[in-house]
């Protein structure tokens, strides 16, 4: 063999080794960046886990719990204080966000004062509702947005959706159903009357969570808002209305004695705040990272085990019916954010 020859097989082995080390690179880059995704995930998933149960027991510990002082005996029915506190803490973490992001925002202030109020009155009234329901009836109430949504959708704005929409829908109604059976058949009038009034506050929570989220699409698409900025600006706004229904209602000076009487609950208030503002910002991550069907699953499956840990921990009791009840739901929403909006994607 010719040296010239030589030299042309040993270029050819050079490229061979070559594109084999290449390719070997390649595919140990995508192991890594998908090894990266996974523990990213699962970092976003236990954040959310972990802040939203720890919320949950908190909530729960504030709103149900009894205060004793003496022969005294109290509750917590400061709602306005609750949400005053978890906004404060939520504009701060907000405000952080922008000064590392340098976010910009042009939208009007006037969209903000609209829409926290909205905002602060499903606060209120899902916390206020506490005080009528157990905490799994919050839980399982405030997780059938799909339902009022996709009734004012037809009603209002003439909107087709697909049939895997309705059947998940019917499979929640059919949920929400089983699960309020019992509550129904109370033996009492007064009881009916509470639990009325708790699922009147937690539907009027719901319809209030839809104009916000209404409003919030309006100010995307009009004035590209900043997902920071517009967390900062609707809790400033909240602030500054609950601060004066404090006032005006003279919760500030009630608040006021019965944290002084019982300082630990200020501790509760800002764990609780600490606890919600650190859940949306790994809902946000969630959201930017994987995508809001990503999001949408992790953040249903926390809420059953919300549910679950309530049950455990403050021995709610849940029939066999409320928890078939309860399954029902939660599937109909897993199947709703895998196929609910398959037609829209077309």
């Amino acid at each position: 063999m010719s040296a010239s020859e030589n030299r042309a097989v040993l270029g050819h082995q050079q490229e061979a080794v070559t594109v084999a080390v290449d390719e070997a690179d390649v595919s140990f880059r995508e192991k890594m960046a998908d090894e990266a995704n996974r523990t990213k995930l699962l970092f976003c998933a236990a954040g959310i886990f972990v802040c939203y149960f720890y919320y949950g027991i908190l909530q729960e510990k504030i709103t149900k719990g009894t205060y004793q002082d003496g022969d005294k005996v109290e509750q917590f029915h400061y709602s306005l204080s609750l949400v005053f506190i978890q906004c404060c803490i939520n504009a701060i973490f907000a405000k952080c966000a922008i000064t590392y992001f340098k976010e910009h925002d042009h939208t009007p202030h006037k969209l903000y004062a609209l829409c926290s109020m909205s905002y602060l009155g499903a606060m209120l009234a899902s916390n206020h509702a506490l005080q009528h329901v157990t905490y799994p009836t919050q839980v399982l109430g405030k997780s059938i947005k799909p339902i009022p949504v996709m009734i004012l959708g037809v009603l209002f704005a003439h909107k087709r959706y697909p049939w895997a929409k309705y059947f998940c829908v019917l499979l929640i109604v059919i949920g929400v159903a089983l699960f309020m059976f019992k509550e129904q058949r109370s033996s009492t009038a007064e009881d009916a009357h509470v639990l009325g009034t708790g699922e009147f506050l937690l539907l009027v929570s719901l319809g209030l969570d839809g104009l916000t989220g209404a409003c919030q699409d309006r100010m995307r698409s009009d004035h590209k808002t900043a997902a920071n900025s517009m967390m900062y600006w609707m809790n400033m706004w909240s602030v500054c209305w609950s601060a004066v229904g404090m006032i005006i209602t003279g919760e500030v000076f009630e608040f006021i004695g019965f944290a002084s009487r019982y300082p630990y609950v200020l501790l509760h208030l800002v764990n609780f705040s600490l606890a919600s503002a650190l859940g949306q910002m790994f809902i946000f991550l969630t959201v930017t990272s994987f995508g809001p069907l990503t999001c949408s699953i992790v953040t249903t499956t926390r809420k059953f085990f919300t549910i679950l840990g309530s049950v455990i921990i403050f021995q709610n009791p849940m029939s066999a019916r409320q928890w078939i009840g309860t399954v029902f739901v939660f599937i109909g929403l897993g199947l709703d954010s895998a196929y609910g909006k398959e037609k829209k994607k077309r």
